[in-house]
């Protein structure tokens, strides 16, 4: 008997192909990413006054604060452990840090981590934030967990959803960054909580707040990655202590 093409199988058959494309493609994209130098390596060491333990959910830096921790969400195809350098030394100097690993480096698909984080330790001041699009996405868990996060701290990134009036916000970015142009910083202006604050690094890019060395299309820094972290240390630390922004 033979058989005749039925075109109802046709509407289902396409949409089935082209999602199955359109994943491998994107696996495809995902596996290729921005691994972390040996430097970042070497900061998941304990040392220097800072714990360091390997957690279900990424990395913790556990240092001499008491009462205040960032959730930190790594930027899009970069290994999360290249943020450890800086991380480690923001756990030095006053502020203890959870690293998180999102699924395939992305982390619009792990944007509402920080709340599981968060569960597990006793803090009195909660910040999050992220480097690009990670910086994006912790402002999307803030938008929806005001009461339970003080600021938002966006690394090279920029934020289009409204927080809280109590919620503040610290918008860091080097002058070199070729990634965060200012049109994004100007457009997330435009969303801005009262207590919000901005600071340009002068010679930095945007790859400088990791260790993964250099992002496509980024601009040239005119100082060393150390200098561009030890800055952003500095003014995550200066804006939480004077109560001014942070």
């Amino acid at each position: 008997m033979k058989r005749t093409f039925n075109r109802k199988h046709l509407i289902w058959i396409i949409p089935f192909a082209a999602a199955a494309v359109l994943t491998v493609v994107f696996l495809i994209y995902a596996g290729s990413y921005y691994h972390a130098e040996d430097s970042a390596t070497e900061a998941l060491a304990s040392g220097g006054g800072v714990e360091v333990s390997q957690t279900d959910y990424g990395w913790y830096f556990d240092g001499p604060s008491k009462d205040s921790a960032l959730v930190f969400y790594p930027g899009a195809k970069v290994e999360e452990t290249a943020y450890a350098p800086l991380l480690h030394r923001l756990a030095a100097e006053g502020m203890d840090a959870c690293l998180v690993k999102m699924p395939l480096r992305f982390a619009f698909l792990g944007k509402n981590k920080a709340g599981k984080v968060m569960e597990q330790y006793d803090y009195d001041r909660w910040f999050v934030g992220g480097h690009s699009l990670g910086g994006a996405m912790s402002a999307y868990f803030a938008a929806d967990h005001g009461d339970e996060v003080e600021g938002v701290i966006l690394l090279g990134a920029y934020n289009e959803k409204a927080l809280d009036d109590s919620t503040a916000e610290i918008v860091i970015y080097g002058t070199q960054d070729g990634i965060a142009t200012m049109e994004e910083i100007e457009k997330g202006r435009k969303a801005a909580p009262p207590r919000y604050a901005e600071y340009a690094i002068e010679g930095g890019n945007h790859a400088g707040f990791g260790n993964y060395g250099k992002q496509k299309g980024d601009g040239t820094a005119v100082i060393s990655g150390q200098e561009q972290q030890a800055e952003t240390i500095r003014l995550i630390l200066e804006a939480a202590a004077s109560g001014k922004t942070i």
